[in-house]
């Protein structure tokens, strides 16, 4: 089933722009999510920072909007949108790491739609995934990023256990 196309007038920094979801699609199809540092949109299965989705389509430098409009714009369009919680949200006293029940059925779900790939965590988010451990090293480089842990999301539930099929 074809997903419904959204078409918006917006007006920004200015300028008239007529965009639309299938734009927004087809643009991220071709770039990595930079890393998310409070606001992020989700795009397919991955999650971007709102300013660069909207540059991208717009060819605006990022000064020109604030981070609210970009999200905004792209909720409009039809995009999840979201915020990460800060480290000191997610620990408690001696920096120990509590995760609620919600938080890891959130990454459970994420990480099910990355079935194959290879993932980066920090904090209990994903932080990019790629096809290889090559490419996710590679891009954690490019953007200055450690991640607590990096692991390939196995295929399905039989793989997950390390049983051998019968």
């Amino acid at each position: 089933m074809a997903e419904k196309t959204i078409i918006r007038h917006v007006r920004i920094a200015g300028h008239p722009f007529v965009l639309r979801n299938t734009d927004v699609l087809r643009a991220v199809r071709k770039i990595d999510p930079e890393p998310i540092t409070s606001h992020f949109v989700v795009i397919g299965a991955r999650r971007f920072p709102p300013k660069q989705v909207l540059s991208e389509i717009t060819g605006l430098d990022r000064a020109d909007f604030t981070t609210h409009q970009a999200r905004r714009t792209l909720i409009r369009l039809g995009f999840s949108a979201g915020r990460r919680l800060s480290t000191s949200a997610r620990t408690r006293g001696g920096g120990t790491r509590v995760q609620s029940p919600s938080e890891s059925e959130r990454l459970g779900h994420r990480l099910r739609s990355l079935a194959g790939e290879w993932v980066a965590i920090k904090d209990g988010d994903v932080l990019h995934s790629a096809n290889t451990p090559h490419e996710l090293v590679e891009w954690l480089s490019q953007h200055g990023q450690k991640a607590d842990s990096m692991f390939r999301v196995p295929e399905d539930e039989l793989a997950a256990t390390g049983l051998a099929p019968l």
